[in-house]
């Protein structure tokens, strides 16, 4: 690219920043992570351990979300200082390196603006996710083993932490279904997006006769919620099954002896875990996990309301997909909430996610403005 080139994406950049300055409001963001040290330092503060966490964990995102946004500031300054020298010396190996900066910037700007999207309680909180296998056999099952691979995969490019914590093989292949937790920034908020079902069209790999198979995945995503949130849970409603793991270990489970089964008996919501080192803590992470399946219960039935409410139908069933994966007898995957499709299916199996997860992000967002403005 030349300085001139150089310059006009700078300025795009610049103006970008600009309107996300405006959302950030550095100066009230300042105010405000003044006002938690203020309470961090009052005398009593770690008396309450859960209330102190939770201020403490604001304090560190705020803190964070204000250096990320002033860093970026001083990066655009210093790189339009550095087109302004180019113009006057455009040595190549001078412009590839303001060059990469500013892709660097604009990754980190996207990044900024993502966040914006985050409106909901618990967005900025971990996520429990849970992969069923559905309709197509065998085939189904080794597509939620390839689902479970490719957000483990997303979450290592993004920084996020997967936590495998139950996977029930397949009698041939795969998963019949696997539960997971994504830690991290805004863990909920991005694998929300992917509540749904997922359909995958190829040449199937368990046909003798090659056939194209269609197979069907369910993914459930539910907001990880502290021990007193307002979850109600009645031991007599309880129905609690210790085993013995039944996974072959390495790649999804460590063999166990203490796993646990937890059943809600008024929903008939079923949690597992056996992936602990103890019974004790399979216990601790499947109640985590009863919780945060409930509490998406609720979020849902909302969500359903809503949607009546607006004369929509909203359907959570095979039949119903947010997202086809075709890779026979072409390669593309398509997210059919938003239009956003991608040709390089495989990258998009490795984890290249974000730009299915930002459309719908983004359609989340524009609805809610159209709903607001209609109120």
């Amino acid at each position: 690219m030349t300085a001139e080139e150089l310059q006009q994406q700078a300025t795009r950049l610049r103006e970008r920043a600009a309107v996300l300055g405006e959302y950030v409001d550095p100066d009230a963001l300042e105010g405000r992570i003044a006002a938690l040290e203020h309470r961090m330092q009052e005398p009593g503060f770690w008396d309450d351990p859960a209330s102190a966490a939770r201020v403490s964990a604001e304090h560190s995102a705020e803190a964070q979300r204000l250096a990320d946004y002033r860093g970026l500031a001083g990066d655009l300054d210093e790189l339009t200082e550095l087109i302004a020298l180019a113009r006057e010396e455009e040595g190549e190996e001078f412009l590839a390196e303001i060059e990469d900066g500013l892709a660097r910037a604009d990754a980190q700007l996207s990044r900024l603006e993502e966040a914006r999207l985050f409106s909901g309680e618990h967005d900025a909180g971990d996520a429990v996710v849970t992969i069923q296998a559905g309709e197509g056999g065998t085939d189904a099952q080794d597509w939620a083993e390839m689902l479970l691979r490719m957000y483990v995969r997303w979450a290592e490019r993004r920084g996020l932490k997967a936590d495998v914590k139950e996977a029930q093989e397949g009698q041939e292949a795969g998963l019949k279904s696997a539960t997971f937790t994504v830690g991290g920034a805004n863990a909920y908020g991005l694998m929300s997006a992917e509540r749904g079902v997922h359909r995958l069209v190829r040449l199937s790999p368990f046909d003798s006769a090659n056939r194209r198979q269609t197979s069907f995945a369910a993914v459930q995503v539910a907001p990880m919620v502290d021990d007193d949130a307002d979850i109600e849970l009645d031991e007599k409603d309880l129905r609690v099954d210790t085993y013995r793991s039944s996974g072959a270990g390495g790649q999804h489970v460590n063999k166990t002896e203490s796993a646990i089964r937890i059943t809600h008996l008024p929903t008939g919501t079923v949690v597992q875990c056996q992936n602990e080192r103890s019974q004790t803590q399979n216990r601790a992470t499947a109640m985590a996990m009863l919780r945060a399946r409930l509490l998406q219960q609720e979020i849902e039935r909302r969500e359903q309301e809503a949607a009546r409410a607006r004369g929509e139908s909203m359907t959570i069933g095979f039949g119903s997909q947010i997202r086809s994966y075709v890779i026979h007898p072409y390669t593309m995957v398509k997210d059919l909430r938003t239009g956003f499709e991608v040709g390089n299916a495989q990258g998009v199996l490795d984890g290249d996610l974000d730009g299915f997860i930002r459309a719908e992000l983004e359609r989340r967002a524009q609805q809610a403005r159209r709903e607001a403005a209609t109120a």
